[in-house]
C-alpha cells in the first residue's frame, strides 16, 4: 500500500483531526499541532552539507512557512525587485513601518518544489501590485502560510484569497478580502502587515481577519470561493491563525484574540463560546490535543496561558481575573508567548518567549516541570517549536536551531546553524526538516 492510499485510509478511520503521515498541510502542520513524523537528525552542518538533503534559493522576502503534501513542497514569497529588502531581527521595540517599499510593485508568487530534491516543479505569480499597507521591519508582505489538501492550495496574497491547482499552479478562483490593515491599535498609522494564515477543514477555507476596522472570521467554499458565512469579531488587530476541533460530532473553529477569544460552529459560523482579555496583540494559534485547547498571548500587562475544555460553551469570563468558569481547566498569568505558537506533545506543553526562555508544563494541571534559557539572553526567537522523534526544534532568529529532548527534565541535545536569519516555523515530513530561511529553503535529513 503506498503512502498516499495509507494517508487517505488513516484520515477515514481516525477523522480529520488526525495527522496525515508524511504531510504538513498548513501552518504548523496538521491542525497547527507542530508534531511531525519520522526521526529527523539531532545534528547537521549547512556549511559543509552534512545531513543536508538539498538547498533551494527563493527570491524575494517571506516569513511564511513551507507546506507539504506527498512529493511536493509549496513556498510563497513577495518579490519587489529590490535586491535585499529590509529585515531587522533581534530584540527591540520599534513600532515604525518600513517606508522604502511604498511605491514598489510586488509579485506574490507560489513555488512548488520536489520535496526530495528541491527542484522547481512549477511557479506562479498570483498577484502583482503595490502592497496595500506597510509592513514592520521584522515582517514581510508574504507572512501567511498557505494550506493544501493535496488537490488545492489556498493562500492570501496582498488582499486576495486565492485557490490554485496544487498539481499545475493554475488559479482556480480569487476573492478580494481587504482591507487587511493591522498594527498596534494605539498607533494605527504604523501598520505591520497581515499574517493570519488560512486553514482548510471539511471542504471549507477558514480565514480569520482581525484588523483595524470590522474584524471578522469567515468560511469560503474550497470548490469555488463562495462565501458561506461571515461572523463579526469586534476585535482589535491580531495575527493569529485559527484551528479546529470536534465536540459531540460538531466541528468548531477556535480563534485567538484580545477582546474575543472564541469558537465558532464550522457549519453556520455561530459563536459557541467566547472569552475576553489577555495580551493585547495576539499572534499564537490555538493548539488542540485531546479534549483540551491551549491559547496564549503576551503583550501589554498580561501574558496568560489558558487551558480550555473542548466542551466549552457560553461566556467564559475575563482573562483579567474575572469569575472562574468550569470550562477553564487551568491558567497561568505570566507564562504566555507573544509570537510563538506553543507545542502540546506527550502530555506536556512547551512554551518559549521572544527572549528564548522556554518552559515545560504538565498539560493536565499546568504545573511547571522545567524553565530554561535557550539563547544567550540577547537572541530573539520568533518561529514556533516543532517536534518529531522525541526531539523538539527551536529556531532562533539568527538561524541557530536549539534541539531539546522532549521530557519532564530539560536536556539540550545540540545546536545547529542554518547560516542566515530564520523567522519562519519549519515543516517536517518523513523525518526531514524543512527550514525557510532569509533566502532559501533548506531540507535536513
Amino acid at each position: 500500500m503506498n503512502a498516499r492510499v495509507f494517508a487517505a485510509l488513516f484520515v477515514t478511520v481516525c477523522g480529520a483531526d488526525a495527522a496525515d503521515p508524511g504531510w504538513w498541510p498548513q501552518f504548523r502542520g496538521p491542525n497547527a499541532s507542530g508534531v511531525g513524523d519520522g526521526q529527523p537528525p539531532e545534528k547537521w552542518d549547512v556549511a559543509t552539507g552534512a545531513q543536508v538533503l538539498w538547498k533551494r534559493e527563493i527570491p524575494g522576502l517571506a516569513l511564511a512557512s513551507p507546506v507539504i503534501w506527498g512529493a511536493h513542497l509549496f513556498a510563497t514569497t513577495a518579490v519587489s525587485g529590490k535586491e535585499d529588502a529590509e529585515l531587522k531581527i533581534g530584540l527591540y521595540g520599534d513600532i515604525k513601518s518600513v517606508t522604502s517599499e511604498d511605491n514598489l510593485k510586488h509579485d506574490w508568487k507560489v513555488l512548488c518544489l520536489d520535496r526530495l530534491t528541491g527542484a522547481v516543479v512549477w511557479e506562479k505569480i498570483v498577484v502583482s501590485a503595490v502592497p496595500a499597507s506597510r509592513r514592520h521591519p521584522k515582517s514581510s508582505h508574504a507572512n501567511c502560510t498557505p494550506a493544501t489538501d493535496g488537490s488545492s492550495l489556498v493562500g492570501i496574497f496582498n488582499e486576495t484569497l486565492a485557490c490554485l491547482d496544487a498539481g499545475t499552479g493554475a488559479v482556480r478562483w480569487r476573492v478580494e478580502i481587504g482591507p487587511l490593515r493591522g498594527g498596534y491599535f494605539k498607533a494605527p498609522d504604523d501598520t505591520w502587515g497581515y499574517a493570519s494564515s488560512p486553514i482548510i477543514r471539511d471542504g471549507r477555507v477558514i480565514v480569520q481577519c482581525d484588523v483595524e476596522k470590522q474584524s471578522w472570521i469567515a468560511a469560503f467554499d474550497l470548490k469555488d470561493g463562495k462565501e458561506l458565512w461571515r461572523t463579526q469579531r469586534g476585535n482589535k488587530p491580531s495575527w493569529a491563525t485559527p484551528s479546529s476541533y470536534t465536540h459531540d460530532g460538531a466541528v468548531r473553529i477556535v480563534a485567538n484574540g484580545y477582546e474575543r477569544l472564541a469558537a465558532y460552529d464550522l457549519a453556520s459560523g455561530r459563536e459557541v463560546w467566547h472569552m475576553q482579555g489577555g495580551g493585547d496583540i495576539p499572534v499564537p494559534a490555538p493548539v488542540v490535543a485531546g479534549d483540551l485547547i491551549t491559547l496564549t498571548n503576551a503583550h501589554g500587562r498580561l501574558a496568560p496561558v489558558f487551558a480550555i475544555g473542548t466542551d466549552a460553551t457560553g461566556d467564559l469570563g475575563s482573562a483579567d481575573g474575572g469569575e472562574k468558569n468550569k470550562f477553564l481547566r487551568w491558567s497561568l498569568p505570566r507564562r504566555g508567548n507573544y509570537m510563538q505558537t506553543p507545542l502540546m506533545h506527550g502530555g506536556r506543553l512547551y512554551l518559549c518567549n521572544d527572549g528564548g526562555i522556554a518552559s515545560c508544563q504538565d498539560v493536565a494541571t499546568g504545573k511547571e516541570l522545567w524553565l530554561e534559557r535557550l539563547g544567550n539572553g540577547s537572541t530573539g526567537f520568533t518561529a514556533s517549536p516543532v517536534a518529531a522523534g522525541g526531539l523538539i526544534y527551536w529556531t532562533a532568529e539568527n538561524g541557530r536551531v536549539v534541539v531539546v529532548r522532549a521530557g519532564d527534565k530539560f536536556e539540550r541535545v545540540a545546536e545547529n546553524d542554518l547560516g542566515e536569519p530564520a523567522m519562519a516555523t519549519p515543516a517536517i515530513a518523513d523525518g526531514v526538516l524543512y527550514f525557510r530561511t532569509r533566502h532559501r529553503v533548506i531540507a535536513v535529513k
